[in-house]
């Protein structure tokens, strides 16, 4: 029931409308272990893991609904690197960590649904850009004295009680997530 983070519902989460790079490292992880008249430490295999995923990518805006997409995935961005609040009494995620995602891409064999958390993120806005207005969800307007002929000091329509926000029409989202593989 978010108006901000519906464009996200189709797609089921968010995606890059251009493909990113992603950059993948897995590392085996050896003890080093001295031997008497050896120049060299015979490497004795500890452990393999997977380290984190950094995905990065150009976001392209081209009208309204790619601003909204745009606006709706730095949004989402935002609130899965926070623990769940509210004031709500009735809440009982109040407190716990960020959930784990799902990530997919590149077929079966690649990223299937692979569990991760989001470490962190970047969103690059560039100089020289220019940005594409986009309209979200109503909120209530306070008429001010300043409110005169219908425009308020800015020149923007005061009947008009949408929420407006500015995106990018390119800019770079990068993505830091790591696998989370359940015991």
């Amino acid at each position: 029931n978010n108006d901000l983070l519906a464009p996200l519902i189709p797609s089921r989460g968010i995606f890059w409308p251009l493909t990113p790079a992603v950059v993948i490292q897995h590392s085996a992880n050896y003890n080093p272990l001295a031997q008497t008249h050896s120049n060299y430490p015979f490497q004795a295999y500890q452990n393999s893991q997977v380290d984190s995923l950094n995905i990065i990518g150009e976001f392209p805006v081209q009208n309204s609904d790619d601003a909204k997409h745009w606006v709706a995935t730095v949004n989402f961005l935002r609130t899965i690197t926070k623990m769940f609040f509210g004031k709500e009494d009735g809440n009982k995620l109040k407190g716990n960590p960020p959930p784990i995602l799902h990530m997919s891409g590149y077929g079966d064999h690649m990223f299937s649904k692979v569990p991760v958390i989001v470490n962190t993120f970047n969103v690059e806005l560039r100089p020289g850009i220019d940005y594409i207005s986009t309209k979200q969800a109503s909120q209530p307007y306070v008429q001010t004295a300043a409110d005169v002929g219908g425009y308020d000091e800015a020149g923007l329509d005061v009947a008009d009680t949408s929420s407006q926000t500015w995106a990018p029409t390119l800019s770079n989202i990068s993505v830091l997530v790591t696998p989370v593989y359940s015991r």
